[in-house]
């Protein structure tokens, strides 16, 4: 592969020069193939931050690989060795209010498996599926709907995204499986010196229980590739539910904002005993609106939307200043006598109503509203709005969501931090919980911004950073960092002089001592880039 004069721009890899990486991109083409690999910008125009101001990006790589099969990453990661070349693994490069597809090291070789997207196994009798790293939701909901079998799969909101990226980042899902994110079981990987191993009960050849039970003997290896950036994962057993007899989405509305306290009570109580055995998502007005309409239908003015405008907001589309989407599932007698529970502790709290209607199977896949289709396991584009409430369709958005108790009052405590950090800057509060379990929630809050507003992006991109430092300060640490911020987030968590952080780059230096693989994933950087200044300022 030839750097003409026109290429010769091109982001480099900290200390390579372009002419080892014109051999180090000659050695993967030879390996893998000439196809699987480019280096053109047309080709790399999507792995960047969609939502900084158009042409800004830094974080730009500087070559793709699209590799098809696990040899062909085994390949490219011990040819990676060789060059001292970092590497930045996607599934499918959705997650764009995290920084979407784009490096944490400028002159980064993506590693992108949208091709290789195979559902490889559905097991109806035990309930799991196996999967590639780039099976999308609607991959894998189409392959159970194509193999005709009674099962269903815990989705995220938008489909396009990675089954495997998704887990790999603690993403949530909201069906009973999602419950500290259960799914997952058994993961593939390909370490940083190119080996292939399999974790838990995968470590034993022809062993059955493999994406069955999650352990195996000795240390529980899998949640080691989590978040981190000590391998690639090229499998991954995903867990999937039969369908039930009954499906019923729920409804729950607060008129009054000083009622949502005792909402998290009553919802912390009912997951505890049961009662409530999915992920549930409350959301405030503005959160809840951003996905159905813009901000500028109701409000053109400087500054946060006026609280009169929230309540004409809550009041014409109905939907209250806290809005709880969740679900019953199972047998009819069982969904109703939840149902019943559910009235009698929620209706007890004034300004809330609760609504829901039961559907069989023949109904899910074709009920009109789209946040109803997901909490079954039915994936569309139909909520990806979102990122167009400031801007239309130059919009975006920058999350940042610490997990707290799911208590009262650390709702409030966390609420408060948020909407006046934002009103500050003269930004819209849009607000959410998505209870990571029973005990504890992520408290989610989307920085909506226009693209086309420069200054606009970089007071929310700066609101954000100071929110992972204020959310620090009271012992709220990220569930997940932009990758604007990874490092910043990885700082809070400091106990006994950081030595998590300290734990995290024995590990990496040990495993992989080039640190080739997503070099500062997570705040985790080996000895080798810490020597060569980073992480950067």
């Amino acid at each position: 592969m030839t750097i003409t004069p026109e290429t010769t721009l091109r982001p480099l890899p900290p200390g390579v020069t372009e002419r080892d990486l014109e051999k180090a991109l000659d050695a993967f083409a030879a390996a893998v193939g000439d196809a699987k690999v480019a280096s053109d910008a047309e080709s790399l125009q999507d792995f960047q931050d969609p939502f900084q101001v158009p042409g800004s990006a830094k974080n730009l790589p500087c070559a793709v690989i699209s590799p098809t099969s696990t040899e062909d990453v085994q390949a490219v990661v011990r040819i990676a060795n060789e060059y001292r070349i970092p590497l930045w693994p996607i599934s499918r490069g959705k997650n764009n209010g995290y920084g979407g597809a784009a490096p944490q090291v400028r002159g980064s070789v993506m590693l992108s498996f949208r091709n290789m997207n195979r559902v490889l196994e559905i097991n109806e009798e035990l309930g799991y599926a196996i999967v590639e790293p780039g099976v999308s939701w609607y991959d894998l909901h189409d392959a159970i709907k194509a193999g005709g079998h009674n099962l269903v799969a815990s989705i995220v909101d938008i489909g396009w995204g990675g089954v495997v990226s998704n887990t790999l980042e603690h993403g949530l899902t909201y069906m009973p499986y999602s419950i500290d994110q259960a799914s997952h079981c058994g993961f593939e990987v390909v370490l940083p010196n190119g080996e292939l191993m399999r974790t838990g009960s995968g470590a034993m050849d022809n062993n059955p229980t493999w994406p069955l039970y999650k352990r195996g003997l000795g240390p529980t290896s899998t949640e080691m590739f989590m978040q981190s950036n000590y391998g690639i994962v090229t499998k991954m057993g995903y867990w999937l539910m039969p369908k039930p007899e009954v499906y019923m989405p729920l409804w729950l509305r607060v008129w009054d904002e000083e009622r949502m306290p005792a909402v998290v009570d009553a919802l912390r109580e009912l997951m505890l005993d049961g009662t409530i055995d999915m992920r549930p998502q409350l959301s405030n007005t503005l959160c809840m609106a951003s996905m159905l309409t813009t901000r500028a239908e109701w409000y053109t003015g400087d500054g946060p939307l006026p609280e009169e405008v929230i309540d004409k907001i809550a009041k014409e589309m109905g939907l209250g200043r806290w809005m709880m989407r969740f679900a019953l599932y199972g047998d009819e007698a069982v969904v109703d006598h939840n149902f019943a529970k559910l009235e009698a502790r929620f209706l007890q709290i004034p300004g809330v109503d609760l609504a829901g209607q039961k559907h069989g199977a023949d109904a899910w896949e074709t009920l009109p509203n789209p946040h109803e289709r997901v909490q079954i396991g039915v994936p569309s584009q139909d909520l990806y709005k979102m990122a167009g409430w400031s801007g239309g369709e130059d919009g975006g958005h920058v999350d940042f969501s610490p997990v707290i108790p799911l208590t009262a009052q650390h709702a409030v405590a966390a609420q408060k931090l948020m909407k006046e950090m934002c009103a500050a800057e003269g930004l819209d509060f849009l607000g959410g919980m998505l209870p990571i379990n029973a005990r504890s929630t992520t408290f989610i809050n989307v920085i909506a911004f226009d693209t086309k507003n420069p200054e606009q992006v970089d007071k929310a991109y700066a609101l954000a950073r100071r929110m992972v430092a204020e959310a620090g300060k009271r012992g709220y640490g990220e569930y997940r960092a932009h990758l604007s911020f990874m490092d910043l987030a990885a700082e809070q968590f400091g106990f006994n002089n950081h030595a998590l952080r300290r734990f995290n780059e024995t590990i990496k230096d040990t495993l992989d001592p080039n640190g080739i693989i997503a070099p500062g994933k997570s705040g985790i950087w080996g000895t080798r880039l810490r020597q060569a200044g980073f992480p950067q300022a």
